[in-house]
């Protein structure tokens, strides 16, 4: 039921704007802009200190994406595409982020913001048709439409251990990362996770410190990146083709600018599959995952054939050491190639033949505890550490709205709403929270099989698109029909039960949160299919919607 307070009209002299905005990445950046160019009248809120989004949070030893830096781009501006020249195919963070702030700077957009501010209460006042938020600082401001482009990876898990606040060396969580250097020398480091933050860390910072202990529970099937340089001449040749690239990463199933154009895996003789795994292989890219062959993703025999090719290029580079390979490769009946996140990486393997790395089994034995020593596992073992760092991940998808006290309808909230069942249509808006706006969220591509830049500012167009439709109509209130999320929510799970990621328990799945209810948290039916699906419902003037 709701509270008195919380559907109570704002008080006399609140600012008021058409929208206010969460987020400054790629998202919120965006969708700032595109706010602000339409006429309206937008607030942003960020937690950090400055733009940047994950680029921001996420400064951790050996951070980078994977995403190639052509395709990591916005599309609105050709002469923007042209004036920032990555220096390599995959940038690290501190260049991605000075990217972030290139655009910031270009277009003027922090005069929107407000800085190391948290969002913490957004409630809908029916009457008024429109959201109350209120922030850490004690600010409260009012707007018709409350948009999170908190991103789809910016809730990290950091309290994850029994004893961790009485340790007395330093704690860093991946995703908090501090801004000063970290002096590793004579250090003994304890890294808890190996998914694709642990691999890098642990790739970056073995050659660094007297002792790593890396404390593994699931092992990665994982594809070493190429990763030249680029020159100022390559980087013209990227702007040469920027329209066409714009529209390739449009229709892909993946937001990359490669897709799958092999034919089926059935078709092929052995000898052929493995031609195009050693071409992808050396590509050194995502696009052995993401476009040799489709059935990777439903068919047993072919996620079985690809995943092997896989452990046989990781046993090679662990020279066939029995224990490594035991401690370091999935096994056929762990999960196959593909139904997790496949990170890239830069000698992590080898970073194992190393004689300072040692290999913590959390299968064998999990972690208990932290003492103000080191760690503890539940045979009793206690592994003495300096510094810990964990790259134990996030609450993905769902998380970053659910700390915030969101309330739409009658009061109810969002966090108890999708504790029960997460639930969206097409990723934008969910059904009880009228004039909500949302991108990175469950059920959409964006959620995490997609080139983000790609996904983002589709939504933030389609976002954007809506708005302005509404603004010219004198609409004042849009929400999502029940039967309309009933629709995307069925044809959501057809489409990923059809897969086999649903078989797997990884954070795709929430699995890595406890409590939280089991679903594929992205849309999989391709980037493509889904822009059509979005496009459709607004050229019918977004039927399934309800509007007064």
């Amino acid at each position: 039921m709701a509270t008195a307070t919380q559907n109570a009209p704002a008080q006399t002299g609140t600012p008021q704007y058409d929208a206010v905005v969460i987020g400054a990445g790629v998202a919120g950046l965006y969708q700032t802009y595109r706010l602000n160019e339409a006429g309206f009248k937008v607030k942003s809120f960020e937690a950090g200190s400055n733009v940047g989004g994950t680029w921001y949070w996420n400064r951790y030893p050996g951070a980078r994406f994977d995403s190639e830096a052509e395709i990591y781009q916005y599309w609105f501006s050709k002469d923007m595409y042209a004036q920032w020249k990555p220096t390599e195919r995959f940038p690290a963070q501190p260049e991605t982020e000075q990217w972030l702030n290139h655009v910031a700077d270009l277009h003027d957009l922090r005069k929107h913001y407000t800085f190391s501010t948290r969002v913490t209460v957004a409630h809908y006042d029916e009457t008024k048709k429109l959201w109350t938020i209120s922030t850490d600082k004690g600010e409260t401001v009012t707007a018709r439409f409350f948009i999170s482009c908190a991103g789809m990876l910016s809730a990290p898990l950091e309290n994850r251990f029994p004893g961790q606040d009485t340790f007395k060396g330093r704690v860093f969580h991946t995703a908090r990362w501090p801004k000063e250097a970290i002096d590793w020398t004579g250090k003994t480091v304890g890294v808890v996770g190996t998914g694709a933050t642990g691999i890098q860390v642990i790739q970056t910072i073995a050659s660094k410190v007297t002792k790593l202990k890396a404390f593994v529970r699931t092992p990665q099937y994982v594809i070493p990146m190429n990763n030249p340089q680029y020159s100022e001449a390559d980087w013209d040749k990227k702007v040469e083709g920027f329209e066409d690239l714009k529209k390739r990463v449009q229709s892909t199933f993946s937001g990359f600018e490669y897709d799958f154009a092999n034919g089926s895996w059935h078709d092929k003789t052995p000898a052929e599959r493995r031609a195009i795994y050693e071409h992808y292989w050396k590509d050194g890219s995502l696009a052995l995952w993401l476009s040799a062959f489709p059935e990777v993703f439903t068919d047993e025999a072919a996620s079985a054939d690809i995943s092997e090719f896989v452990r046989e290029k990781m046993r090679e580079r662990l020279n066939n050491d029995p224990y490594l390979c035991e401690k370091l490769i999935p096994k056929p009946s762990d999960y196959g190639f593909g139904t997790h996140r496949v990170p890239l990486e830069s000698k992590y393997l080898e970073a194992y033949l190393r004689p300072n790395v040692e290999i913590v089994d959390c299968r064998e034995s999990a972690i208990e505890r932290v003492l103000p020593n080191g760690v503890q596992m539940k045979d009793g073992t206690v592994h003495e550490v300096d510094i810990l760092v964990l790259a134990t991940g996030f609450d993905a998808g769902s998380g970053a709205l659910s700390r915030i006290d969101v309330r739409g309808r009658g009061g109810r909230s969002l966090k108890e709403d999708w504790g029960k069942d997460i639930r969206t249509a097409m990723g934008v808006g969910v059904h009880g929270y009228p004039n909500l706006f949302t991108t990175a969220v469950p059920l959409a591509p964006s959620a995490a099989l997609c080139n983000m830049t790609t996904c983002l500012q589709q939504q933030v167009d389609w976002i954007s698109n809506c708005m302005i439709r509404l603004r010219d109509k004198g609409v004042t209130e849009i929400e999502p029909t029940k039967e309309f999320e009933d629709a995307w929510v069925q044809h959501h799970d057809e489409i990923a039960n059809a897969t086999l990621i649903v078989k797997t328990d990884s954070w795709y799945m929430g699995s890595n949160v406890e409590g939280k209810p089991r679903r594929l948290l992205s849309y999989c039916g391709g980037v493509g299919t889904y822009r059509g699906k979005c496009d459709e419902v607004a050229a019918k003037d977004y039927e399934g919607f309800a509007m007064s």
